[in-house]
């Protein structure tokens, strides 16, 4: 039979931009859009100048490499793609997939730097994302939780197979080049949740992409990674799930077993792309929904802050013991704290929503928070749920009437257009390092980015010069 890795590789080489529905580049404009963003944000923290003082201080002078966003600074590929993803990391505006993993911080640096090196159109550019998106969500997809409980973090180990499966396509690899990239990414992901745990910082998507810069530049030059580095005896599953048979320790659904097979089924007819939300609020992606969808509750009933007496949320039971239940260092369902669902829910209430802005710093609770808001999360009970699905808490709401109101969310209220992406992503303009007009040109390039010959030139519009 023919190997995972091959039948990727096959699908990937394959892929032409006619080949995406609307709905697929839509997204994959967003995605770019979102990213650009939080790079912007993320380049005025600590962290994220850190990053970018680590790699400017390393790799001086480097003649032939890839940019650093807004420093502009030309470094190594591998340099380019850490700091760029450290930044979109630092700055919050995430995207996020099941949860546990945040596609665009690597994929979207890792495309950047392939498509500087190639001078790749737009067209080229948004299939490579898209085949990006898709090998690494359909890699992580069922088996999330069980690689959490394991101890790894599976954002950089899944991230890292997106920016080298984008990476290969926009550099037009052949599909022994591909099938060697997913390989050599395997001998290369990592990531672990021990760190944090005890008082430290995780090493996470800027890692994973920088392996992946190495894995693409070692399958270009003819290293053959191998064809059953995903299923085999010894594989990628076997080490980082436990076993290769799709056993699940942990899942969202509560379900135990899985398919590998799965992983390539009706791939390019069911995107599993599509499943990718925006993390509008610079916080964990579970409580986003808390947000809007109590705010909706309470502005389609005019409820106020004065008229509450408690809230319930029944939320997927996951999304209450971060990052797994096997390794707890968040519980949602303990005494409530600014920064925690409760705070969030709460918000929703008494401000009917959140600012953009905040958080984007690491810090999502200030000083200015309303009075109103730290009272009533004492009043928000969560009850975790297997039934429910991610992202989609069913928020009830107690007035003091003896009425009650609820709300289902669906879990895809933040799987919107790129429309509705752009009216709200420009909440962030006043917190960017480069003009406004400056910020509307990268969102006219990103919507259309389809029909501009150079796909880098979003990189020049993150510079503080423009």
């Amino acid at each position: 039979m023919t190997s995972l890795s091959r039948q990727l590789a096959q699908w990937v080489v394959a892929l032409r931009y006619d080949d995406l529905p609307p709905e697929v580049v839509d997204r994959a404009k967003g995605v770019t859009l979102h990213s650009l963003a939080s790079v912007l944000l993320g380049s005025q923290s600590p962290s994220g100048q850190q990053a970018v003082q680590l790699i400017t201080a390393e790799e001086a002078g480097v003649r032939r490499g890839a940019t650093i966003m807004v420093n502009g600074a030309t470094v190594t590929k591998g340099g380019a793609a850490f700091a760029n993803a450290e930044m979109a990391m630092a700055g919050g505006k995430l995207d996020s997939f099941r949860m546990l993993t945040h596609p665009g911080t690597s994929i979207l640096p890792g495309a950047f730097v392939a498509a500087e090196t190639a001078g790749a159109s737009g067209r080229d550019f948004l299939t490579g994302v898209a085949a990006g998106y898709e090998v690494m969500e359909r890699l992580a997809a069922d088996f999330i939780p069980t690689v959490m409980a394991r101890g790894f973090h599976a954002g950089p180990v899944f991230g890292i197979f997106g920016p080298a499966v984008a990476a290969a396509k926009i550099l037009r690899f052949t599909e022994d080049q591909v099938n060697s990239t997913i390989a050599l990414c395997v001998h290369l992901a990592a990531g672990n949740l021990e760190g944090p745990r005890n008082g430290g910082r995780a090493l996470r998507e800027g890692a994973a992409v920088r392996n992946a810069m190495l894995a693409v530049a070692l399958a270009q030059q003819g290293h053959v990674g191998g064809d059953t580095v995903l299923e085999g005896d010894a594989g990628f599953y076997h080490a980082y799930a436990g076993n290769n048979k799709g056993q699940l320790t942990y899942s969202f659904t509560g379900a135990t077993q899985t398919s590998l097979d799965k992983i390539t089924s009706a791939l390019g007819k069911d995107w599993m792309f599509l499943e990718t939300l925006y993390r509008i609020y610079s916080t964990a992606g579970y409580n986003i929904a808390h947000v809007d969808v109590t705010a909706q509750l309470c502005a389609e009933h005019n409820i106020r802050y004065e008229d509450v007496e408690r809230v319930e949320a029944v939320v997927n039971w996951l999304e209450t013991q971060y990052p797994s239940p096997a390794f707890p260092s968040r519980r949602e369902d303990a005494a409530p704290r600014p920064g925690s669902t409760p705070y969030f829910t709460a918000y929703g209430v008494v401000q009917r929503g959140f600012p953009v802005l905040r958080g984007q710093r690491g810090d999502v609770a200030d000083t200015k928070d309303p009075p109103e808001v730290l009272e009533l999360m004492h009043r928000v009970k969560l009850i975790p749920s297997h039934q429910m699905t991610l992202f989609g808490p069913r928020i009830t709401i107690y007035t003091r009437d003896g009425k009650s109101y609820t709300k289902q969310s669906t879990g895809r209220e933040f799987m919107w257009d790129f429309d509705e992406e752009a009216r709200r992503i420009r909440d962030v303009i006043p917190g960017l390092p480069i003009p406004p007009a400056q910020f509307e040109d990268i969102i006219a390039t990103c919507r259309d980015l389809d029909r501009r010959d150079r796909a880098s030139r979003l990189i020049q519009l993150t510079l503080k010069h423009g």
